[in-house]
């Protein structure tokens, strides 16, 4: 049996494995004629990257079909573009876009947001050390996860997230952390940011106006309270940590606070200003949201607990996987007071319905497993060991930069001492040296805020590969050198 004409032309596109948008329409309207107009859309198509060198294009008949124009005006069309260099043809193989040494315009680095620096040695603060992600533990944690999860898994689920995960992170909180909680409180997020972002809404919602934040602190995230229709408004920081005391009285609906480590100062929250902060939440109905961004890293002293613990219902704790594994898993989690758990929950099915299911299971087998708690072991022995290796660096080469907020996370603040360099100035030193790092008065909540405070400069240490490490530090001595 003869096949038909459409049986023909699925197979011919079947082969090619893709559709050309051509669009004759408008040229013809401007009075070319079909060839013309054939041949300036497949130069327009290779010209802008569109139709890429060695892409295989459908055959003459399948693409006449396609575009209703007779087959002798393709292979006239394609005969033309050939001599032009556009397009190759040899026999046997078809006609491919041809090979071009015309230079393109600079493209961005894939995934490379707009704005950020680069450099050659990476000493922003708040990023991990990505090349200790644990690849192999986590594809075999991912294969006994695909193994044993239920079908249903794979289905459309709740805005919680999976039940595996959420019943992991409560057994793992509480024993590292000291969380109280449970599977039902616990919401999985896209990342702190999602949840902060939700949390805010949920308030603005219950007609909040302002939220709290400490003096210092990401400028992202104040963006993120201001998005959801909210006025962040700053707390004064000392070396006790965020004034807390000077809640009483004001009409905010919450204040996010890092508590076990101020970030970016590294100061610790005293008790006192903890207990303040939940007295003031229980008598003014507002809430406390506990950012503890990098709780696994301590290197000098005892793990403090989690503030959630002083009153469930009043603090909301939100962890995340962004230090202890990596950024671009996105996962993060909310322990939610009862009052919370169905206005955030709501907001969170209609961002985006539910978080990943594999990358749930699968962080829910490395936490059950026990290959989550050795992956953080081994990575905060190797923070620690750069650590000590920044301030032994420091202490030999620029003795008189005090480094501070070092007993935890995986950066430190560096004080320099009076009548040394604006930080301004400073900043456009590194940057000419290939240094990439931020200056404390960037973190300030509003300008002004601490008129008298030092020059400090915020280096991350974590992010550099080993075998560039010793540059990075050789860069920033000479740079803090007294001069």
């Amino acid at each position: 049996m003869t096949p038909s004409r459409a049986s023909t032309r699925t197979t011919a596109w079947t082969a090619f494995g893709g559709d050309l948008h051509l669009d004759l329409t408008g040229r013809r309207a401007a009075g070319a004629g079909v060839r013309a107009a054939l041949e300036d859309a497949l130069r327009e198509a290779v010209q802008d990257g569109r139709l890429a060198p060695g892409t295989r294009l459908p055959s003459s008949r399948a693409l006449g079909e396609d575009l209703g124009i007779a087959r002798n005006t393709v292979v006239e069309a394609y005969g033309q573009l050939t001599a032009e260099g556009w397009l190759t043809s040899r026999q046997g193989s078809g006609t491919t876009v041809a090979e071009r040494t015309t230079p393109r315009p600079a493209r961005r680095a894939a995934g490379q947001p707009r704005g950020r620096r680069t450099g050659r040695f990476d000493l922003m603060p708040g990023r991990p050390d990505v090349s200790l992600f644990p690849r192999s533990a986590w594809l075999s944690a991912a294969r006994r996860a695909l193994a044993t999860a239920p079908h249903e898994a794979f289905d459309y689920g709740g805005p919680l997230g999976r039940i595996e995960l959420r019943q992991a992170l409560t057994d793992y909180l509480a024993r590292v952390r000291g969380v109280r909680t449970d599977p039902d409180h616990l919401l999985v997020c896209a990342g702190f940011s999602q949840g902060l972002g939700l949390l805010c809404s949920a308030l603005r919602g219950a007609r909040a106006r302002s939220l709290a934040v400490e003096g210092y602190g990401l400028p992202p995230q104040r963006e993120i309270v201001r998005a959801a229709g909210l006025t962040p408004a700053p707390l004064p920081l000392d070396g006790s940590g965020a004034r807390t005391d000077l809640l009483h009285g004001r009409r905010d609906a919450a204040v996010l606070l890092t508590p076990a480590h101020q970030y970016p100062t590294g100061v610790a929250l005293a008790a006192e200003r903890r207990a303040a902060a939940v007295t003031w939440a229980r008598e003014h109905d507002a809430y406390v949201i506990e950012d503890d961004y990098d709780g696994e890293f301590r290197y000098d002293r005892q793990p403090l607990g989690a503030m959630q613990a002083l009153d469930p219902e009043r603090v909301v704790y939100a962890g995340t996987a962004a230090k202890s594994l990596a950024p671009g898993l996105r996962l993060a989690w909310l322990a939610l007071p009862d009052a919370l758990v169905e206005p955030v929950a709501r907001l969170k099915q209609l961002a985006d319905t539910m978080s990943p299911v594999l990358d749930q299971l699968t962080l829910a087998e490395l936490i059950t497993s026990g290959t989550y708690d050795r992956h953080v072991r081994r990575s905060r022995l190797h923070y620690r060991r750069r650590r000590d290796r920044l301030v032994a660096a420091l202490a030999e080469r620029a003795p008189h930069v005090r480094v501070t907020g070092i007993a935890a996370g995986l950066h430190a603040v560096l004080q320099l001492p009076p009548g040394a360099p604006p930080e301004a100035e400073l900043l456009a030193r590194a940057e000419a040296a290939g240094l990439v790092l931020s200056g404390l008065t960037w973190h300030l909540a509003e300008p002004g805020l601490a008129p008298d405070a030092p020059p400090a400069l915020v280096v991350g240490y974590a992010t550099p590969p080993d075998r560039t490490f010793p540059a990075a530090l050789d860069a920033l001595c000479e740079l803090l050198r007294e001069r």
